[in-house]
This record gives C-alpha cells, structure tokens and sequence, in this order.
C-alpha cells in the first residue's frame, strides 16, 4: 500500500462526497458524469467476497447497464420512485492507497474504502425511513487532465445476506 499525500486525499474525499450528495439528490445525470467509461458497479447479494459472475447481485452493472437504469430513473416513469426518496448518507472512516499498476496510461489509480450509512424515506409508498448501512470500496482515478473519475464501486450492505427492500435507487 503507498500513501497518499493530503493533497490527494482532499480530492479524492471532494469526489467521494460530491457523488454521495449527487445519489442522494437524485441528480443522476450529473452523477454519472463522474464515472469513466470502464465503470463496474456492484452490490452483491450475500457474501461480499463472493465473485460477482458466479453469484446472484443485488446491482451488477457495467457502464452499458449503468446508463440504461439512470436513464430509466430520469424518465420519471420508474414508479417505484415517484415522487424519488429524500435520501441522505453519511461517508465515514476513507482510506486511501495508490495502486501501483494502473489501467490506463498516464493515470493514477486509487483504491478507496469507507463505511456509510444511508438513509431513505419511501415518501412514494409506505413514508418509512428505510436505514441501508454497509461499506464501499471505489476505484478512482485522476486522469492527465486532471480530471477525476470513479471507475469501480462495490456497495457491501450490512444486511446483504438478508432479504432487502427494494431498491429502485442508486446506493
């Protein structure tokens, strides 16, 4: 693991809480502006550790898929969140390391991991406060531009291994 500098660290917590607040004000056009092309969004169903090929997910999106669900959600036809939830989540305990191998030329790569703890109201449907805690890891990235971008998410639910709410939002 190579340390990060603070100055590394403060972008990289910018993007963090940028794309959090993004997700939980359902403005997911300018959310998946911060993801790149190669994007790999997973939750699994269960383990954690599980391989998400071999295993049923409770989101398992490459950024094809990933497009379609967030234009699904801007039509403002997925009833399951009309009107879209009130969320908001808390990120908490971001550690940071340099990847020593990067997948893309001139970029520098970071694995990030956090814990979180969401909180939505089902105002479409029953108006409880439905409480999603979990940890996340990212995979980021800053490009020769300068330009940062999240190309790999994992959501592990605290209660993945339960049977869960639905879901008709981005976590």
């Amino acid at each position: 693991m190579q340390l990060v500098s603070m100055e590394e660290m403060r972008q990289i917590e910018a993007l963090l809480y940028k794309e959090a607040r993004l997700a939980d004000e359902s403005r997911y056009a300018e959310w998946e502006d911060l993801v790149d092309d190669d994007m790999y969004y997973w939750v699994p169903a269960g383990q954690p550790d599980a391989d998400p090929s071999r295993t049923i997910s409770v989101i398992a999106d490459n950024r094809r898929r990933l497009k379609s669900r967030i234009a699904q959600l801007k039509t403002g036809m997925r009833h399951a969140q009309l009107p879209a939830s009130p969320m908001r989540r808390v990120l908490s305990n971001v550690e940071v390391s340099k990847e020593e191998a990067p997948k893309q030329q001139g970029a520098q790569e970071y694995q990030v991991r956090a814990n979180f703890v969401l909180y939505e109201l089902r105002a479409q449907s029953t108006n409880t406060l439905e409480v999603w805690p979990g940890s996340v890891e990212y995979r980021v990235r800053a490009k020769p531009s300068g330009e940062w971008k999240i190309f790999y998410k994992k959501v592990s639910l605290v209660h993945g291994t339960e049977p869960l709410a639905t879901m008709g939002f981005l976590i």
